[in-house]
């Protein structure tokens, strides 16, 4: 054996993985399914029968989570799809800069600063609005696969 130390410059997260593999024959509609590397909400599933030499097949009509995008993907049931892990998490908005950044207050305290405004025209023009008006407001940001975005929005009333 050498004396020589070792060192690994290691490159990897904390080995958390973005998605778990679920049977194909399991997921169900409103579930969610890795298609194309992006993670997407099952909207309609139909399952084949099995034909002459083979398994049943499963057919995903899926969207994209966070740009919108319809995906399709077709997977014998018995074989493994990836499924993300999909987060919620409120956040109180703090301000949003001229830049399209929004600042959020973390349950524990801290600031959020490194999340855009969302795309979605209805929300953003609501969130806008709303924080123009001094209302305190709560977003719900969906993280999945490493990418973030505000979902949803909540009006806990005007600032005292």
């Amino acid at each position: 054996m050498s004396d020589e130390e070792h060192h690994f410059e290691s490159k990897a997260d904390a080995g958390a993985s973005k998605t778990y593999p679920q049977q194909a024959g399991t997921i169900r509609k409103n579930g969610y399914i890795v298609i194309k590397a992006r993670p997407c909400k099952v909207v309609e599933v139909s399952t084949s029968k099995t034909g002459k030499h083979g398994h049943a097949k499963c057919h995903f009509v899926a969207i994209d989570i966070f740009n919108g995008k319809k995906l399709e993907d077709i997977v014998p049931s018995s074989h493994n799809c990836d499924v993300p892990h999909v987060n919620r998490t409120d956040y109180q908005l703090i301000d949003i800069s001229e830049d399209g950044f929004v600042s959020l207050l973390t349950e524990n305290g801290g600031t959020k600063d490194d999340l855009r405004l969302p795309t979605d025209e209805a929300l953003l023009t609501q969130i806008k609005d709303g924080f123009a008006e001094g209302k305190d407001l709560i977003v719900t940001v969906m993280s999945a696969m490493g990418e973030e975005q505000i979902c949803a929005l909540k009006d806990i009333g005007p600032k005292n």
